[in-house]
């Protein structure tokens, strides 16, 4: 199945250009697969984006060892938010593809401590499909995963 289309011209990846320190950042903590560096856009203080330093467009890009890293890099990250800023909540949130609301193609997540009345909300419209319709669509996700 195809990947979601990279639109990243090649060499001019902002994320890469920032992980090669060919732009500035305000890097946090990485280690040899991840970079963990400060959102410009700070929404509340600690928001930090954990970001895979080879490049790749979007999470089914890249390999289970680079999600796993990505995963615990952004959990180091929400503990050290909880214990520097003691936010009551902390939302990770990933998006792939233009239709997913990416909006840099370069796989990358963020981690950001939240607290009442931050302005950042999640909506969107209940289905509320039929239990039949549910198990059919657990059937071929099923038979995805087996192939």
């Amino acid at each position: 199945m195809p990947n979601f289309i990279d639109p990243t011209p090649p060499g001019h990846c902002l994320f890469c250009r920032l992980i090669a320190g060919e732009i500035p950042a305000t890097r946090v903590y990485e280690d040899d697969i991840t970079l963990a560096f400060m959102d410009l856009g700070q929404v509340n203080p600690g928001h930090v984006l954990v970001a895979v330093k080879r490049h790749a467009a979007t999470l089914l890009d890249l390999t289970p060892d680079e999600a796993a890293a990505a995963m615990r890099m952004a959990q180091k990250i929400a503990r050290a938010a909880k214990d520097t800023f003691d936010p009551p909540g902390i939302t990770l949130l990933q998006a792939n593809g233009k239709e997913g609301e990416q909006t840099v193609f370069h796989f990358h997540l963020h981690v950001v401590p939240r607290h009442a009345g931050d302005g950042i909300t999640f909506t969107w419209p209940r289905k509320d499909p039929s239990r039949e319709t549910l198990e059919a669509h657990a059937a071929r996700l099923r038979a995805a995963m087996a192939d």
